[in-house]
């Protein structure tokens, strides 16, 4: 019996990168009817900009403009609704119930595709409703203007658990993230990207933090994927999480991969020297390159430039830093 259940959900994994694939190949005008209705009106004001100019004159005003205080509201609520053709898709392919002692809910399993090209490299990531009730409440603090059309799943007082009830939501939540991923502010924000890593990122320094660097790495590898394709605009907001990979691949004995992974850190870091993860990131891989024979002196270079320029402080060692990340 649990094997059977096993094949299911591997047969639905399937099933899903496939509707992916085909969605990712669609012609513009397929791919446009299977959009959210906030992409769908991008789309529009793209291919008809002068019909749109005359629907919506506001829209064509700018902020220099002889505005009224409700045009420049209005022209600045269009300013911050602005989206773009959705980059990433979002799948939810099955879902399981999980009970424990006193409780009981639904884990929905989300995959996360890059479109425009094969992407080997997906994304799979479970929540359960309360977590998207906690992302919406979040939101709405921050975003209610965005947030104002944007419907969310209610709660029922019975029947949660029926398959009807279950398969309305899955369909209602992956509209609801392509939605939101197609609003610029929304998709940039520290609690969108948060729903979408932080309990992944939370597990993995929890092992870290124990020694199991193995289990770590595993995870650390499958979260940084996602946060380079989340991140695109602020490639440093990742910096942590190679060097937590540089940490576990370092107390692993396997320096070669700790340099690889430190090179792509320190190149985000090239013009934020002022980072705290850049001075212990210096020092690690000045070690690992003394270690493998490369050059290490540049890295003494730069090292020494940054102390001749800063008051003596006291440096955290590389992985000091990372066991202090994500304690809750």
């Amino acid at each position: 019996m649990e094997q059977d259940s096993h094949c299911t959900a591997d047969r639905e994994l399937l099933e899903a990168v496939s509707r992916i694939t085909t969605f990712s190949t669609m012609s513009p005008s397929d791919e446009e009817q299977n959009q959210p209705k906030a992409e769908i009106s991008c789309q529009v004001r793209k291919e008809n900009p002068e019909k749109d100019d005359l629907q919506d004159s506001n829209a064509s005003l700018s902020p220099n403009s002889s505005m009224t205080t409700k045009e420049l509201q209005e022209y600045w609520k269009n300013e911050k609704r602005q989206c773009r053709q959705v980059k990433l898709l979002f799948e939810i392919p099955s879902t399981r119930i999980v009970e424990h002692h006193l409780s009981k809910y639904v884990m929905y399993k989300i995959i996360i595709l890059q479109t425009g090209s094969f992407d080997s490299n997906k994304s799979v990531i479970e929540r359960r409703y309360s977590d998207f009730e906690k992302l919406h409440r979040n939101l709405l603090e921050e975003f209610s203007e965005e947030m104002e059309d944007v419907t969310f799943p209610k709660k029922t007082l019975t029947g949660n658990f029926t398959e009807e009830i279950i398969n309305e939501r899955k369909l209602a939540f992956k509209d609801y993230l392509r939605l939101l991923y197609s609003m610029k502010y929304i998709r940039r924000s520290k609690k969108f990207i948060d729903f979408l890593t932080r309990p992944e990122l939370q597990e993995a320094y929890g092992c870290l933090r124990g020694g199991q660097y193995t289990k770590a790495l595993e995870i650390l590898l499958e979260v940084i994927g996602l946060q380079e394709r989340l991140t695109r605009g602020n490639p440093v907001s990742i910096v942590p999480t190679l060097c937590a990979v540089v940490v576990c691949h370092k107390d692993l004995e396997n320096p070669a991969n700790a340099f690889e992974y430190g090179e792509k850190a320190l190149s985000r870091l090239r013009v934020h020297t002022s980072h705290r993860y850049y001075i212990p990131l210096l020092e690690t891989m000045i070690t690992l390159a003394y270690e493998l024979g490369k050059d290490f002196l540049s890295l003494q270079e730069k090292l020494e430039e940054w102390k001749a320029k800063k008051d003596p402080i006291r440096v955290f060692t590389l992985k000091e830093l990372a066991v202090r990340e994500y304690v809750q």
